[in-house]
């Protein structure tokens, strides 16, 4: 079996220009390096409005085990906050255009929200512009996937468009009046398993023709690190377990076959963790590479190593952001059985511990879910450290707990980074006994002070990072045999 690595990114500011609105949608690049293509506008007004907020992404890899906090950095780093209108010098004829585009387009994603809201399809399908054939496709998939999923509230925001961001091809292409891309705020609510809604900004094509304005597209021109929802992918299928709720963009069976693991893996994070969560998780199985980096708003080919992903759907990590743990298709599929449990359990240890909107170290995030993970299913120690104990048979005891660079995709001692943790975590529940090692955890995470890990050692477990790091080499050395 291939072996797994984390991966992550800082994502640049590049935009995918996608007007191929087919079902499913959007349709993604498989490969390459995306930019702007020749002849289009300047790309800086539509990175300065797009509201991207910060997704932060907890990564399974390494033989089954540890994370990787992904961060989406903003289109423009001199660019306006999230959800905010940038100060131009506008004519008072061009703001009162924008104010007319804003309150025809406002009106089509009110008439869209009521008629889901309603589960009325006609109404949803004559908000979608009648010369988008294919659109029109994608719209019927959209709609039926959000009656499917257990919505508890849907809502689409106008937040800001750009006048220029349509190529005069593509404006040609529309017709009509006019035509124009908006970026909207949509969010979404799941009955029963999300305490806020999920967030997500998507841009919207616009045009009017005879004096009625219609949506035209929801797959233009993304920004680079802008997510896809899951439901604007292609057809779901749902199942539901006692703790969990699978979500499959292949077939029902799919999403069924997997139910019974997702539940095993909150029952197994609760014999550790406690039940002081919601024990629920929300699984996404995509069907395809490029739907999993969609839903995570990567670059093609970024996550070709990744088992499984952890983020909140939400523009910024935040306590009781909505999270949801998104598989990769071929990797998850070839982990087989134990394999698959190994990773949900990792990943659902991230979900209970809240650690998409955690300060703790990502050592102790990765070692804590390896642990939780490998008391779930146990593996022996040459296997699961196996990279870790060749280096120490070496001479190369590590000589610091792992840095935040040493989970790095690009880092030449990946492996050894994640074995390490998981072993320091260990340490401490055979040492100090596995509720010392959750009460640990917990004391690093509810900290507010800048020394929290050490004010965790010491008022913990009775010792300091120094003291403790000379145990663990010690203990790399018994278990290695060197």
């Amino acid at each position: 079996m291939s072996r797994l690595t984390g991966a992550g990114e800082q994502r640049r500011a590049e935009v995918i220009d996608d007007q191929r609105d087919t079902v499913p949608l959007p349709v993604i690049p498989s490969a390459g390096d995306p930019r702007e293509p020749s002849g289009h506008p300047p790309l800086a007004p539509i990175l300065k409005k797009v509201a991207l907020g910060v997704a932060v992404c907890l990564v399974a890899g390494a033989g089954y085990a540890g994370l990787r906090q992904v961060a989406n950095a903003p289109a423009d780093p001199n660019g306006s906050p999230a959800h905010s209108h940038p100060a131009t010098s506008a004519t008072p004829d061009q703001a009162e255009a924008g104010v007319r585009r804003a309150v025809a387009g406002e009106a089509v994603l009110q008439k869209m929200t009521d008629a889901v809201e309603n589960d009325n399809r006609t109404e949803f399908l004559d908000t979608i512009d009648p010369k988008a054939t294919d659109f029109r496709g994608s719209a019927r998939t959209i709609f039926s996937n959000l009656t499917t999923l257990p919505i508890s509230t849907f809502q689409l925001r106008y937040v800001s468009d750009d006048p220029g961001a349509l190529t005069p091809d593509r404006q040609t292409q529309l017709g009509g009046t006019q035509s124009w891309l908006a970026q909207v705020e949509v969010s979404w609510q799941l009955s029963g398993y999300d305490v806020k809604p999920a967030r997500e900004t998507l841009p919207v094509t616009f045009v009017t023709r005879d004096g009625t304005t219609y949506a035209a597209s929801f797959s233009e021109r993304f920004a680079a690190g802008q997510r896809r929802p899951v439901w604007a992918l292609g057809q779901v299928e749902v199942a539901k377990g006692k703790h969990s709720l699978v979500v499959s963009l292949g077939s029902e069976s799919e999403a069924k076959s997997y139910v019974s693991v997702a539940d095993k893996a909150v029952e197994s994070v609760s014999k550790v963790w406690g039940k002081n969560w919601r024990q629920k998780v929300i699984v996404y199985l995509p069907a395809k590479q490029a739907q999993m980096e969609g839903i995570l708003g990567a670059a093609p080919n970024t996550y070709t190593q990744i088992a499984a992903v952890t983020f909140a759907e939400l523009d910024s990590p935040a306590v009781g952001a909505p999270v949801r743990i998104v598989a990769n298709p071929k990797l998850f599929e070839e982990l087989g059985k134990q394999g698959r449990r190994i990773v949900l359990t990792h990943e659902t240890t991230h979900v209970a511990s809240t650690a998409t909107a955690s300060p703790v170290p990502l050592w102790l995030a990765e070692g804590f879910a390896d642990y939780v993970a490998f008391t779930a299913v146990p593996v022996q120690d040459e296997s699961a450290a196996k990279e870790l104990f060749k280096a120490v048979r070496a001479g190369k005891v590590p000589t610091t707990l792992p840095t935040p660079e040493a989970f790095a995709a690009s880092a030449t001692e990946l492996p050894q980074a994640y074995e390490s943790a998981w072993l320091a975590c260990r340490l401490i529940a055979e040492h100090d006994g596995q509720a010392k090692l959750v009460k640990f955890y917990r004391a690093v995470h509810t900290s507010k002070s800048s020394t929290g890990l050490a004010d965790a050692f010491k008022s913990v477990l009775g010792t300091t990072e120094a003291e403790f790091v000379a145990e663990w080499q010690k203990y790399l050395e018994r278990l290695a045999g060197a």
